[in-house]
């Protein structure tokens, strides 16, 4: 059972960083004013896409409770938070001090999302390491 819920946090942490690296390729396009980093990105995850979907252990896998429930957690802390607090950031940073000097405000998604995902790993591990100690103590 621990390694099911192992198995689910590494996917769901490279999940996430897959969809980190895909915004973050978008505002590097969006800076030097090409479309290859995004392209190359989009390569990358429709591999990841099509390996998981292709390859029979990983699609009966990525079924199970555990992957799924990973999954929603990692979402909540890259995709849902980020994007209300880098919406609410945005709007009181230019009420406050104008719009001449922001950034835009895909790179604050980026910075708040890779923030998230980083509290997310960081919070796996954790809990890593206090069951692993558990287990050790008994």
């Amino acid at each position: 059972m621990q390694n099911v819920r192992r198995y689910a946090d590494i996917i769901a942490s490279i999940e996430g960083l897959m969809w980190l690296g895909l915004a973050w390729s978008i505002s590097i396009s969006m800076y030097k004013g090409s479309t290859e980093p995004t392209l190359a990105m989009l390569f990358v995850v429709g591999a990841m896409v099509l390996f998981s979907w292709a390859h029979r252990p990983m699609r009966h896998l990525l079924r199970r409770y555990h992957i799924r429930k990973r999954r929603t957690d990692m979402w909540i802390h890259t995709l849902a938070l980020p994007l209300l607090l880098a919406m609410f950031f945005h709007i009181m940073l230019e009420a406050l001090l104008g719009s001449a000097w922001l950034p835009p405000k895909m790179l604050l998604f980026n910075l708040l999302a890779t923030a998230g995902w980083l509290t997310y790993v960081m919070t796996l591990f954790i809990k890593f390491v206090i069951h692993s100690v558990k287990i050790s103590g008994k």
